[in-house]
């Protein structure tokens, strides 16, 4: 059944006065605040017929009404109006955007706590595996004659590097033919051709020689290994108890439980062809997630490395405002890997719907 446009009026503003409010909204606060010519008692009538359509839900019979699921879904596919940013709240996302750090999943576990502190609630950053990285090449530089740094570079342009300590004295002609023996049989390939790789090369190679690059590849395995993991980082978990709605611990604590234990994310729904993606109550996979809403948007660093930055709250969140923020934050984060830049604060974001931010 299409709505009329005062019905949707109506649930608008039910929407946006509970997100401010945490309280029932009832016919007056309506006429206060969505500007309809027409009395209570037809604002009454249009409330009650909304309820019955699954739109609104009454929890107490001499209370006004609160968004179902479903007309949160209403509201956020028809009703919800693009947020601007403004630049303050840009320069504090540019700030966590702007780190020295420069290993990706350093920057999202700082980033993810400034989100947290922006939106001030729980944040989930999660950087997907990529099962085609390969190591692209190997340097070792000499540290002392019975230590060196192996500088390992994947085709992602991610640079891992580790010391190594011998037993015996190495040259620097030792280390040289260890370097073009690496560079020449063990660059291109993929996890699962290292190993078989390997063991051909140790038919040929001498015990010594052997036992050197044996260390140096078992750490290329450990590097490639690492980055087909899903990493997830989270943050500020402890906000959910601000929030009305987690007030009770027997109700919270569930919820901080599953947040604590996301472990490598596999239980996070994909966000496919969207920038960013919105699962607002029961439409959540985790039993966990049933009464609370997930905001998510998507960034994609090239190199096949791309991830999922989203916050988790009530399902009287503000997503316009929620949602124009991580978008902004996910669209610095590709620029910021994938180009090496950061988008200004004015600079219309590439993907998404969000508009640029807006002086105060």
């Amino acid at each position: 059944m299409e709505l009329s446009e005062r019905k949707k009026q109506i649930l608008r503003a039910v929407v946006e006065n509970y997100i401010q409010t945490a309280e029932p909204v009832g016919s007056k606060a309506i006429v206060a605040s969505a500007g309809l010519k027409v009395s209570s008692a037809t604002i009454r009538n249009e409330m009650a017929e909304l309820e019955n359509l699954g739109y609104l839900e009454q929890p107490h019979t001499s209370a006004g009404r609160i968004p179902s699921p479903k007309g949160y879904r209403l509201y956020v596919n028809e009703l919800m109006e693009e947020h601007r940013l403004t630049m303050q709240e840009a320069e504090k996302i540019n700030e966590a955007l702007n780190l020295k750090i420069r290993e990706m999943d350093q920057v999202m576990s700082e980033a993810g706590k400034i989100i947290s502190q922006l939106t001030k609630y729980p944040t989930f950053a999660l950087t997907k595996g990529n099962s085609k990285v390969v190591i692209r090449r190997y340097d070792l530089l000499m540290v002392e004659e019975n230590s060196f740094i192996a500088v390992l570079m994947t085709d992602g342009q991610q640079v891992k590097n580790k010391l190594f300590h011998l037993q015996k004295p190495l040259s620097d002609t030792q280390l040289q033919l260890l370097g073009t023996l690496l560079n020449t049989s063990f660059t291109g390939l993929t996890l699962e051709e290292l190993g078989p790789e390997l063991v051909r090369v140790s038919s040929h190679a001498g015990g010594e020689a052997y036992e050197l690059i044996r260390l140096v590849v078992s750490f290329a395995m450990e590097v490639l290994e690492e980055m087909e993991t899903n990493v997830i980082h989270t943050a500020g978990i402890p906000t959910l108890l601000a929030h009305p709605e987690y007030q009770s611990l027997e109700r919270a604590e569930p919820l901080m439980n599953f947040l604590s234990e996301m472990g490598e994310g596999d239980n996070l729904p994909v966000v496919q062809n969207e920038h960013v993606k919105i699962l607002i109550g029961p439409e959540n996979v985790a039993d966990e997630l049933k009464d609370s809403s997930v905001i998510m948007a998507s960034y994609d660093i090239g190199g096949g490395m791309q991830g999922v930055i989203g916050v988790v709250g009530p399902t009287r969140m503000d997503y316009a405002d929620l949602a124009a923020r991580l978008s902004y934050f996910a669209e610095g984060l590709s620029r910021m890997f994938g180009k090496g830049e950061i988008p200004p604060p004015g600079a219309e974001p590439k993907l998404g719907p969000p508009k640029p931010p807006q002086e105060d």
